[in-house]
């Protein structure tokens, strides 16, 4: 057996070996809930793995609708090495390959509008619906030009976002994300209008900013300032999950103010709270009475991730100044995050990050839903459920 068959062999091992033990760690009781060894932030063969399944499989979140307002309006992006196109065309927002038919150039880069992507190397030119329409000096007999259409992607929108899937065979999103709609529905989430967005990149496995977002124990430790006066957490109280989300709720304390009307149909408790979710398996989400912040994860490598965040307002909630102060301190929160989950990332490779036992249920529940989706999703893709 020669040297690349041996490495090929001690890898699949080394992946069924974590798969076992990610089975186990979403076995374990309710009432002795667990995390995962350190290793499944870090190792790059299992990270291999989770693109070629869960990661695949899944829906991400590539934006907000109303991004895409326009025909035309279009978004570039790099999901797991496969370059897209995000387009509202005459028939709603598709999802293209940014890929030249031709030769393989890309298309189109950044955000902007267009009415056609002409490839910058030979000027094959595509509509927004992914048709060629031009291919200069094609003579070529085995040419047609129907046959040289931009691949897609599926594409749904769902509570104002738009998520894409790169597998053809996608979970029905509406089963994933059953009962989500109970939980964010009244701040009518599809009415919120984008106010900013940024992209950055963190040295961290994705699954681990996926577990600190959904989690409130860290709440008043790591943002004493910038969270703990509104969100302290000792009133973190676990929310509902489905089958491809969780959720809880940061409430605020008593002698705090609501933080703007928002939606009609907002009771005085949802008013009085930040409502968290995560749609797995690469978006997390808190939202109020007046605004919405996603976080969308591009998962890059084992130890780092592409990290696009959006800021929405409801419809006459802020005004500018309050707004620019909501993003002064997100970005003050989003960087306590990083700096953290950096520090930890560097030692998630110890012998000794063997997973510790998770909090409570209102603390760490959440992470708990996040691990049996993992193991299911996993099982499902090995056919093993």
């Amino acid at each position: 057996m020669n040297e690349q068959v041996t490495r090929t062999h001690f890898k699949a091992a080394r992946v069924d070996e974590m798969r076992e033990a990610l089975e186990d760690c979403a076995a374990a009781p309710a009432e002795a809930p667990r995390g995962l060894p350190g290793h499944f932030y870090n190792d790059p063969a299992f990270f291999e793995h989770e693109s070629n399944t869960v990661l695949h499989r899944g829906w991400h979140c590539v934006g907000r609708v109303d991004e895409f307002a326009e025909p035309g309006d279009y978004l570039t992006l790099n999901l797991l090495g496969e370059p897209l196109i995000v387009v509202r065309d005459g028939d709603g927002i598709k999802a293209l390959s940014n890929v030249c038919r031709h030769r393989g150039m890309p298309l189109a880069a950044g955000h902007g509008n267009a009415k056609r992507f002409v490839c910058r190397y030979h000027a094959w030119t595509y509509g927004t619906d992914g048709a060629l329409l031009r291919a200069p000096r094609m003579k070529n007999q085995g040419f047609d030009p129907k046959n040289c259409r931009l691949a897609t992607f599926p594409c749904v929108q769902r509570f104002g976002f738009v998520y894409v899937s790169l597998s053809q065979d996608a979970p029905d999103i509406d089963v994933e994300l059953a009962g989500l709609k109970d939980v964010i529905d009244r701040y009518e989430p599809e009415e919120y209008h984008i106010v900013h967005s940024a992209s950055e990149i963190w040295q961290c496995n994705w699954k681990a900013l996926v577990e600190n977002f959904m989690e409130g124990y860290h709440l008043s430790v790591v943002h004493p300032q910038t969270l703990h006066g509104y969100t302290p957490t000792g009133l973190s109280r676990k929310g509902p999950n489905g089958a491809g989300f969780t959720s809880y709720f940061a409430n605020y304390p008593d002698n705090i103010p609501p933080r703007g009307e928002g939606a009609p149909g907002l009771d005085a408790e949802a008013r009085h709270r930040s409502t968290l979710f995560a749609a797995f398996p690469c978006q997390v989400v808190s939202v109020a009475a007046s605004l919405l912040v996603s976080l969308s994860i591009r998962p890059l490598t084992a130890t780092s991730i592409e990290v696009r965040w959006t800021m929405s307002a409801y419809p006459g909630s802020l005004d500018g100044d309050t707004i620019d102060q909501r993003i002064a301190l997100w970005e003050s929160v989003n960087l306590e995050d990083r700096e953290k989950l950096e520090a930890m990332q560097t030692a998630l490779g110890s012998v000794h990050a063997t997973g510790g036992p998770l909090a409570e249920d209102d603390y760490e529940g959440t992470v708990r839903d996040f691990l049996i989706w993992l193991a299911r999703q996993d099982a499902e893709a090995h056919g093993t459920a």
